[in-house]
């Protein structure tokens, strides 16, 4: 017995986008016959004419000179900043859907500079090209420390395997892990102790941290290089200025 094909629900936001269509082709056709009504609206932080592009904060306040304000707050920067703190540089909250657009033009317009300006896991920053890195070193009055071969394979086991125990680094490398290593990490910024595990003792849960992505240069673990490059990666990381 053969079932006959039953259509399937328009969902409610296929529906909407169907009834946005219906209304924008509307508009569209009173744009044609002069009966539309175009007066000017506000729209979340930004004021707009319906037959122009918006070009306008409602502080008042062109895309263009918000555009600055945003490079000029990253570039003073000590730390990557966040959409949401970017936001608040305006008395009047233009949004996160505008704030991005101009970020990615900003992103265009240092493409071709030694400075570009990034998205990483903690936020939106200024940083120096990798390939400009080794002339910015040779500024450098103290090198950045070498960190052991102890420390190095306990920040792999635990970039690769969080979270983890003290105990599984220990079952992974075949000896034991020094506290000092596990503080030389914490120092760094690199892991942190995300929670317990439910066993005798409550050991500790350790896994990286943002900042461990930002040195990186990633925006998350999905983008770490394969275990047998981490090594080459971290001594880039070891020469690169911290903020």
């Amino acid at each position: 017995m053969t079932l006959p094909d039953i259509p399937e629900a328009t969902p409610e936001g296929a529906q909407s986008e169907m009834l946005s269509e219906i209304e924008l082709a509307s508009v569209e056709a009173g744009v044609a016959d002069g009966t539309a009504d175009l007066e000017p609206v506000s729209l979340s932080g930004f004021v707009a004419d319906e037959a122009v592009a918006p070009s306008m904060l409602a502080d008042g306040l062109t895309l263009l000179q918000a555009k600055r304000v945003l490079e000029t707050a990253l570039l003073a920067a000590a730390s990557p900043m966040q959409v949401a703190d970017l936001r608040r540089l305006f008395e009047f909250d233009p949004g996160p859907d505008l704030i991005r657009r101009l970020l990615d033009e900003l992103r265009d317009e240092w493409s071709d500079r030694g400075v570009e300006l990034a998205f990483l896991a903690s936020g939106w920053r200024f940083q120096t090209r990798p390939e400009f890195q080794q002339y910015i070193d040779r500024l450098k009055i103290e090198r950045a420390p070498k960190y052991s071969r102890a420390v190095m394979e306990t920040l792999a086991i635990i970039a690769y395997r969080q979270p983890v125990t003290r105990g599984d680094i220990e079952d992974i490398r075949g000896v034991a892990v020094s506290p000092n290593v596990i503080k030389t990490l914490e120092s760094r910024g690199w892991i942190d102790a995300v929670g317990h595990r439910d066993a005798p003792g409550r050991p500790a849960l350790y896994a990286t941290t943002r900042k461990f992505l930002d040195d990186l240069r990633l925006r998350s673990l999905s983008e770490l290089p394969p275990l047998n490059e981490i090594e080459r990666v971290m001594d880039l990381v070891e020469s690169t200025p911290q903020a």
